[in-house]
């Protein structure tokens, strides 16, 4: 077996191997390149991944299927003026998915109502009272996001009082679907190429589909001879919000919504978005990092615990001083959030210590809050580097659980296994996260089926484990304009890394603990060029020990992330280090 730069093991206790070819000595467009063919573009469309585009990747709404039939039925409710309802999800992809509606509706001369559920008081996806509610309330159809695929009951109520329901959404179906006007997924069984290649698609994405085809199918009925079509385009702001904050793979279409997305969420027209942003302190038009780690976070809070339908009053809202307020409260939640989160984190983590590294780690516990499990399931999936599901017991011994999962592992077809099994009340998902409902006394029947079904997915996940490299770096070579090199490849997330390189090989100088366990320093190379570095949480881990007690005679491979640090207006860079391998003084590695 091939290591990148011999490292067999790392400080870390991991191989290095490169993500590609790891050729050295790269000019800046061959660097860009070789980025794109090692997340898997082939070389002959090349072109088209440089600048990712709206008009190369979109694919005809019409090959999905039901998306005819249900743009056709919001345009006949458009033209006659009948009462929409949007039916949302309380999450990032559900409150942009219901805002992107409202807002195309608004500008078709329409006031749709909309419906966030109460994470806590009615959990996920539509209810049957919540449907027949909002027919007595004089809604004819209802459009739900990012739910329905499995709202079997719910949907079949609302037929019974004679409301069309239309569902756009991207969670796991069965075979069998629920009764609906029009089911628009692409993870529908039946979808075939189209859903091969778009299942990765967020709600939210789905949604601007179905916009297209609305105003599409109200263009061919002379709709727009007598007033101005809406400027889609604009509302990609909310689709890069929505998809970066799913995590969904930033694939082809995706990679083309977040890239045009940030360009309009530049140029602020969103009052809601500019809103948010300035009270999460951006200063700068947002990055794909902040999408995920500043914006979603806040937009969430409100679902997690706070008001469910803050999000989407905040993203559809006129008034700028009403945007502030709405925003402000949403950045207090955060904080709330992020209290609560750290000590069930702590609780779980200690939990899933103890189950001696099974394939799936399931933990439990009463009086853990309903809206953090998603955040911490993703904390013990980092920790632990498998699959994991936390779950929060209810007084009635009921569980409401949410897993994260790992590449190559598809944990919501596995959720759904175990629902169709009778272990569980409700499940679903996708392949990266799920949801489920456990009854009482349920809990070491699926940790037992979950784990079993999912053990060799998972041993072959991790076998198949290794820092992975994308190219190799002198000292002197971690420059400015080498970001601007690697941001060309972008937008990076879910699906698709940063890059990551290997410099060196290096002295370290200056090393010592910062924050919250941070450890930084510099590294010089042979020539005498350095440069600066840092690495998150890592001070009392075997990584960190090491990095601290190196000496001075001691040269070090570092690999990690490229960042422009731009601290008091100046133009350099660091590296954000992963990973470390130290050489012995012949400069081989020990």
């Amino acid at each position: 077996m091939m290591f990148a730069l011999g490292v067999e093991r790392s400080a870390a206790g991991q191989p290095w191997k490169w993500r590609r070819s790891g050729e050295p000595g790269l000019t800046m467009d061959a660097l860009v390149d070789e980025l794109l063919l090692a997340r898997g573009v082939p070389r002959d469309d090349l072109e088209r991944h440089r600048k990712p585009t709206i008009r190369d990747f979109l694919p005809d709404p019409s090959a999905f299927q039901d998306m005819d039939k249900g743009a056709a039925r919001l345009a006949d409710a458009v033209q006659s003026g009948e009462t929409i309802a949007i039916f949302g999800d309380y999450d990032v992809d559900g409150a942009t998915s219901s805002a992107l509606l409202v807002l195309l509706l608004r500008q078709l001369g329409v006031e749709p109502m909309v419906y966030i559920p109460d994470r806590l008081m009615e959990g996920y996806g539509p209810s049957g009272r919540a449907l027949v509610e909002l027919k007595q309330r004089g809604a004819s159809l209802a459009v739900t996001v990012d739910c329905g695929a499995q709202a079997f009951e719910a949907l079949q109520q609302a037929k019974d009082v004679n409301l069309d329901v239309v569902v756009v959404d991207h969670h796991q179906c069965a075979t069998l679907l629920p009764v609906a006007h029009a089911m628009i997924n692409p993870n529908r069984l039946d979808e075939g190429d189209v859903g091969a290649a778009h299942g990765h698609v967020a709600a939210v994405g789905m949604a601007f589909l179905l916009a297209v085809s609305l105003v599409r199918e109200l263009r061919g009925r002379g709709f727009f001879a007598d007033r101005e079509e809406p400027r889609l385009i604009d509302l990609l702001d909310l689709v890069a919000l929505g998809t970066v904050a799913d995590v969904a793979r930033l694939h082809t279409l995706n990679r083309a919504f977040v890239t045009q997305g940030l360009r309009v969420m530049a140029a602020r027209q969103n009052i809601g978005m500019t809103a948010l942003a300035e009270a999460a302190r951006l200063v700068k038009p947002p990055s794909c990092r902040d999408l995920g780690f500043a914006l979603g976070p806040r937009i969430n809070a409100g679902g997690r615990v706070g008001k469910s339908d803050l999000g989407v009053r905040l993203l559809t809202s006129t008034d700028p001083e009403e945007a502030r307020t709405i925003a402000a409260e949403l950045d207090r939640l955060n904080e709330e959030r992020r209290a609560i989160e750290m000590q069930v984190c702590e609780q779980a983590l200690e939990q899933a210590d103890k189950l001696n590294g099974a394939p799936v780690l399931t933990v439990m516990a009463p009086g853990w809050h309903p809206g953090v499990i998603g955040i911490v399931a993703g904390r013990v999936k980092e920790r632990f580097g498998r699959p994991a599901i936390v779950i929060a017991e209810t007084e009635d011994g009921t569980g409401k659980g949410s897993g994260r999962s790992i590449g190559g592992v598809d944990l919501g077809a596995a959720v759904l296994a175990a629902k169709d099994s009778g272990l569980l009340v409700a499940g679903g998902g996708h392949a990266m996260a799920a949801g489920l409902t456990l009854a009482p006394g349920g809990l070491e029947a699926f940790r037992d089926f979950i784990s079993e079904r999912l053990a060799s997915d998972v041993e072959r996940a991790l076998d198949g484990r290794a820092l992975l490299l994308d190219a190799i770096l002198a000292p002197g070579g971690v420059v400015a304009n080498l970001c601007d090199a690697l941001d060309a490849a972008g937008p990076y997330g879910a699906g698709w890394p940063a890059p990551r390189v290997a410099a060196g090989p290096a002295r370290l100088l200056k090393t010592g603990v910062v924050g919250d366990g941070h450890v930084r320093g510099f590294a010089c190379g042979d020539d005498g060029k350095s440069f600066k570095w840092i690495a998150f949480r890592i001070a009392e881990t075997e990584l960190g020990q090491a990095l601290l007690s190196s000496s001075g005679d001691r040269r070090w491979w570092l690999a990690g992330t490229i960042k422009r640090d731009e601290w008091n207006g100046g133009n350099y860079a660091e590296m954000h280090l992963e990973d470390a391998a130290v050489l012995d003084p012949s400069g081989r590695l020990p």
